[in-house]
C-alpha cells in the first residue's frame, strides 16, 4: 500500500492509489471522522462502469448518509467484502483495510496530491 503522502485525491474526500492501469479507492480519516461511526456500506457490482464523478455507492453512518463518487473511469475490477460485513472498518483503517473497490482505469480526470487535499480540508 502506497503512503497517504503518495496517494492521490477528490474534492469529494476519496483516494486513489494508481499501480498501473488498476487504482484502489478509499474514504479519507477526514472524511470516515466526519461521517462517523460507518454501519452500512454500499458499493457497485464487479464489473459495473464507473465514471469519474459519478455517485457509484454510499456509506451510512449512525449519523448520516455520505456518497461515494467514483474518482476514475473505468471498471469494477474488485469489492472490499470484508467492508460490507465489518463496515466499521472503514473507520479504524481507511487508509489500509477500509479500502473499497478496485477500477481497471479507462482515464483519470486530475487530482489532488497530498498537499492539495490537505489546503482543502484545513488539516494542513
Amino acid at each position: 500500500m502506497t503512503g497517504e503522502q503518495e496517494l492521490k485525491y477528490t474534492a469529494e474526500h476519496e483516494w486513489v492509489d494508481a499501480d498501473g492501469d488498476t487504482a484502489t479507492v478509499g474514504i479519507t480519516a477526514y472524511a470516515a471522522a466526519r461521517l462517523g461511526d460507518i454501519v452500512y456500506v454500499e458499493l457497485p457490482g464487479v464489473g459495473d462502469e464507473v465514471t469519474a464523478g459519478s455517485v457509484v455507492g454510499e456509506l451510512e453512518s449512525t449519523k448520516s448518509v455520505g456518497e461515494l463518487y467514483a474518482p476514475v473511469t473505468g471498471v469494477v475490477t474488485e469489492v472490499n467484502d470484508e467492508v460490507a460485513s465489518s463496515p466499521e472498518v472503514v473507520n479504524s483503517d481507511p487508509f489500509g483495510a477500509g479500502w473499497l473497490l478496485r477500477v481497471r482505469i479507462t482515464e483519470t480526470p486530475e487530482l489532488l496530491d497530498h498537499a492539495a487535499y490537505q489546503q482543502l480540508t484545513g488539516e494542513a
